[in-house]
């Protein structure tokens, strides 16, 4: 069993908004929660709608802000500049 598949509620969450993200890249959701590309992958798979599920893939496919290896190096964000500031994973509000 993968550990993309032992992640809680609101972490399953939070990753599947991340991988909605055009701006967070794979590499950015493996530094937070620990899992790979595949592993999001599957877990988008049996998270989401089958139509929602081919649109996500559609549009990350390729996309080099996805793949930081892709991107620019000088683009190491993980998260819009709009979203609450997140730390080790815990949601802290905006000062």
């Amino acid at each position: 069993m993968s550990k993309a598949l032992n992640l809680d509620v609101r972490n399953t969450d939070r990753v599947i908004e991340m991988a909605w993200e055009d701006r967070t890249s794979f590499d950015a959701i493996k530094l937070q929660f620990g899992i790979n590309e595949q592993q999001v992958i599957e877990l988008m798979r049996r998270e989401l709608k089958l139509t929602s599920f081919k649109l996500w893939r559609t549009r990350v496919q390729g996309r080099s802000t996805k793949h930081q290896s892709l991107g620019e190096p000088s683009d190491l964000r993980f998260k819009c500049s709009m979203q609450k500031h997140i730390s080790f994973n815990k949601i802290s509000k905006r000062k």
